[in-house]
């Protein structure tokens, strides 16, 4: 055992027999985790017609998309330690019932203030909801072949939930009405609330009941909503703006109050031996950035589709089922087979470079592009490297971890995620309008169409934006093959000394019956 650690481990940490109820249990955690990244890409869809019927106005309906990114964002370390202290499971579940209650509120909405409120309400009880989710698997599967099947299935519904939400938003906005958007919460929340706290037997002794590190609470949530609302607000302001850069500032002076407090504190928030190890730290930041890569990449073919292209809500959705496939299978059949016979930066690496080959077909869109000869395998190509960079990376975002920092790990990966699809959104968008004015201002005194010219446009500002996200995946790749240097489940073997500031990866290596890094 670790001479290191600030309490003693407990029972927990022995080898024990796996959870009977834990393949029930994830049937549960995939159901909620579904929700929560459905709802992410689901209400994009619900947007233009929830503000025509609540009066929006066009300079306020980013607060439908902001509310629940900053609340999300902003919480989820706090909801992760939450998970550590209150247990996951009790989290778990408050996180659902607060959900869908935030979702009846939201589909109920007769104003803005409404909306606002319930989207941010989301945020809240997602932030509880998402780092316990991952948590709890981390705890339940301890067999390394079934932990690779279980973060599979897990990864594969973390990639591919947004695509399907733009699919069932497209269905209830277009058939039914967009409140549907949020009432579909409702029953997703309540089975899994259900099956959750009939099913899921959290193993005992794993809870860190240290005292709530309030600063750390405070500081972490302030600097991540100034660094989500500084990205969000430069895809309408501009990166000049005043309020721009005064949040960026906030932000990293907040950040960095964050990290002196957490190296001082007894019981910090974010213990800073969770981001130190670097097969974790190498996760949570090429994660972040393939995240950037793909949020943006949603956005552009979307408006793409519709826009250039013609397409209804619907058929937009089902032009990215392609996608879906590609990731579960990679997740599913590449990741979860694999994971246990090759290091995970051989999976993580040349996954996310699939990925880029996928993005970099992409960049050829026009406007005569064909579906099936570029969109098509463009796609197929983004989601079988993405689904199979997901599974080891969710996985190993618990690599090597103390059962009490399970919850607060949990939670960083989530962050990287959240965080990275705003810095994404921001960014790319940014690049491809600069990149459309630049092409408007060479072409306007040739143009003939000005209807033309503004398509051709936006067309070019994409494939500009494209490119950077083409070399975004690219440095993803770089991080995680020099980063990631532990060996595959079962051999213990490791391509370096990574780790070495992990207090305790012994008892965590009993508590998963993974090998980690020796140290």
């Amino acid at each position: 055992m670790s001479k290191t650690a600030d309490f003693p481990l407990s029972k927990a940490a022995e080898p024990r027999i796996p959870d009977p109820s834990r393949w029930k249990a994830l049937a549960f955690i995939a159901l909620a985790q579904l929700m929560v990244v459905l709802d992410a890409t689901i209400v994009n869809i619900a947007l233009p017609s929830a503000q025509t019927d609540l009066g929006i106005s066009e300079g306020n309906k980013q607060w439908v998309i902001t509310a629940y990114a900053l609340a999300f964002g902003g919480l989820l370390l706090f909801g992760g330690r939450i998970a550590d202290l209150w247990g996951r499971k009790r989290t778990f579940v408050v996180g659902l019932i607060g959900f869908a209650l935030a979702s009846a509120l939201g589909g109920a909405a007769q104003n803005e203030a409404m909306m606002f409120g319930s989207r941010a309400l989301q945020g809240v009880f997602g932030a509880l909801l998402a780092p316990a989710a991952l948590s709890l698997l981390a705890v339940m599967f301890t067999d390394a072949k079934e932990r690779a099947k279980a973060f599979g299935i897990y990864g594969a519904i973390a990639g591919g939930g947004g695509a399907v939400g733009l699919i069932l938003g497209g269905f209830l906005t277009e058939y039914l009405n967009w409140r549907w958007t949020f009432f579909v919460n409702i029953p997703f929340a309540v089975i899994a609330a259900a099956g959750a706290y009939f099913v899921i037997r959290e193993p005992s002794g794993a809870r860190n009941r240290s005292p709530l590190d309030i600063p750390g609470v405070v500081l972490s949530t302030l600097g991540l909503v100034a660094l989500v609302y500084g990205f969000t607000r430069a895809e309408s302001a501009g990166w000049s703006d005043g309020l721009t850069v005064t949040m960026f500032i906030a932000a990293a002076v907040l950040l960095l109050a964050f990290v002196v407090t957490e190296s001082r504190v007894r019981s910090p928030l974010l213990p800073l031996r969770v981001l130190t190890e670097r097969n974790r730290g190498g996760v949570y930041l090429s994660l972040g950035l393939a995240i950037i890569a793909m949020f943006g990449l949603f956005l552009f073919l979307t408006y793409y589709l519709q826009i250039v292209k013609g397409y209804s809500p619907v058929r937009t959705g089902f032009a990215f089922l392609p996608m879906i496939a590609g990731m579960i299978t990679g997740s599913t059949q590449i990741g979860t087979r694999l994971m246990t016979r090759v290091p995970p930066r051989l999976l993580m690496g040349p996954g996310f470079l699939v990925a880029a080959v996928g993005m970099l077909l992409l960049t050829r869109l026009d406007l005569n592009t064909g579906y099936a000869a570029v969109i098509l395998p463009g796609m197929l190509l983004l989601g079988l490297g993405m689904g199979t960079a997901f599974m080891p990376a969710m996985s190993l975002a618990t690599h090597g971890i103390e059962p009490r920092d399970a919850g607060v790990a949990s939670a960083m990966v989530n962050t990287s995620q959240q965080v990275g699809g705003a810095i994404g959104t921001a960014l790319l968008n940014t690049i491809a309008a600069g990149a459309t004015t630049a092409y408007i201002t060479d072409h306007a005194a040739r143009a003939t169409d000005p209807k033309l010219l503004e398509l051709q446009a936006m067309v070019n500002g994409f494939a500009s934006a494209i490119w950077w996200a083409v070399g975004i995946l690219v440095v993803a790749a770089a991080v995680a093959a020099v980063l990631i240097n532990t060996g595959r489940p079962g051999t213990g073997a490791a391509g370096g000394t990574g780790g070495a500031s992990d207090g305790n990866t012994e008892g965590a290596e009993d508590e998963f019956r993974i090998p980690v890094v020796a140290h």
